[in-house]
């Protein structure tokens, strides 16, 4: 898609009632008419979806995605997407376009993410592929061009990837980008401008902003230490000393086990079997360990020394880090542990105003709705909850007070036995 395909995009035809709730997004189209728009889904034609995404057949238990807006949602048909489905699995889908290429122009890629799971540890991320790509099989191991979104594993991992190829070698970016870890809906954008410099944005905010050259390591540094130049033999930089007042009491140094002179030989040991009889060390309750004197200020401290720069023969400017040939395929390349994880309002486009007109139009519109109707779900449930539970100890209160009954009556009955056998 060469020019901008309106706010249906790879959609296909849009029902009347979605096509009223996206009048707006013809406005930020037509407000964009300088825009060019190389892919646009927002899944709003039904099951023609498959039509325009392919399977991997790399592996044949890949996961199985479903079209879907998910347990809780803003809208039931403008929040559909693409939903993995199956624990513990490798997902492998990719949707192609017509070729292109940035070079000279802005770049930005753009989604949703919706971890209703509450996912644990799998990926949220998606790939960015040459036109030379086989889809049928595509896998960890294809070549892509750039990898963007988050990607969350344990406590550890919460980061959004931004990693970029360069000269058939990965480059991730240096900086820590924490993603969103709710259940709710979230966009990421990443945008990389000719002038060489990027900007991620989660939820039309920015979170992350650099040049690619300082914060991707794609060049040697241009700057390196002078190799001629060597550090003064009377530069110190110790920041601290040992004391030299400071002297080593006379009874410190006592061994770190001791016999237990206490111990007796047992009865039945036989020196010819088990060998000669010794005391059995033990651990010496006065050893304090290696004596080391106490840390001062050291008062000759220069701090740390500065090594002269000089520039770096090796090093050779590249202005075209950022650009690449022939793009033309989106892919979802990732592992999860507990599946449900829902991708949606895919977009690349050159225009970064495009862009977040786009991501106001739809995850900004439907974001509020998600979130209440999450919170009612959820009150509904605790409901539900509470009376089961009343429900539960009404019914062990009446079983007790009819044991009590039952137990009343047996006793009543014995008595009565027993006067009569009196």
């Amino acid at each position: 898609m060469a020019a901008v395909d309106g706010p249906r995009g790879r959609g296909g035809r849009v029902p009347a009632v979605a096509a009223l709730r996206l009048a707006l997004l013809l406005g930020a189209a037509l407000g964009s008419a300088r825009a060019t728009v190389y892919y646009q889904e927002q899944f709003l034609d039904g099951a023609n979806w498959q039509k325009r995404w392919m399977n991997s057949e790399y592996k044949a238990d890949f996961g199985k995605f479903k079209l879907t807006a998910g347990k809780f949602y803003g809208d039931p048909v403008r929040d559909k997407g693409l939903q993995t489905t199956e624990n513990s699995k490798f997902y492998a889908i990719s949707s192609r376009f017509k070729p292109f290429s940035n070079k000279g122009k802005t770049l930005v890629i753009q989604y949703t993410v919706k971890h209703e799971q509450r996912i644990d540890c799998g990926g949220g991320y998606v790939k960015i592929f040459s036109s030379n790509l086989d889809q049928k099989k595509l896998s960890g191991d294809s070549h892509y061009y750039i990898m963007f979104g988050p990607d969350i594993c344990g406590s550890e991992t919460k980061k959004v990837h931004v990693i970029l190829n360069y000269k058939n070698k990965p480059h991730p970016i240096k900086k820590p980008i924490r993603c969103k870890v709710d259940g709710y809906t979230h966009l990421y954008t990443l945008i990389i401008r000719p002038d060489q410099t990027y900007e991620v944005k989660i939820d039309n905010e920015m979170v992350e902003s650099g040049n690619l050259e300082d914060d991707l390591d794609f060049l040697p540094p241009r700057k390196i230490n002078d190799p001629t130049v060597r550090k003064p033999t009377d530069w110190d930089d110790r920041i601290q000393i040992d004391d030299p007042n400071d002297i080593k009491p006379e009874d410190w140094d006592e061994p770190e086990y001791i016999m237990d002179t206490s111990a007796e030989k047992p009865e039945d040991w036989d020196d010819a079997v088990n060998g000669e009889w010794h005391y059995p060390m033990v651990k010496n309750p006065l050893y304090r360990g290696e004596w080391k004197p106490r840390q001062i200020d050291n008062p000759n401290y220069r701090g740390v020394w500065p090594h002269p720069q000089i520039d770096n023969p090796n090093y050779s400017p590249d202005f075209s880090i950022y650009s690449y040939e022939n793009i033309s395929v989106i892919g979802l390349d990732i592992w999860q542990v507990r599946a449900g994880t829902i991708f949606d309002n895919f977009l690349i486009t050159d225009d970064e105003v495009y862009a977040e007109d786009f991501g106001d139009e739809t995850w900004g519109e439907t974001k509020g709705p998600e979130k209440e109707m999450n919170i009612k779900q959820t009150e509904e449930e605790q409901e539900r909850e509470r009376l089961t539970e009343e429900k539960y100890f009404e019914q062990r209160f009446k079983k007790k007070l009819e044991r009590k009954k039952e137990s009343g009556k047996d006793r009543a009955v014995r008595n009565t036995i027993k006067k009569e056998e009196f």
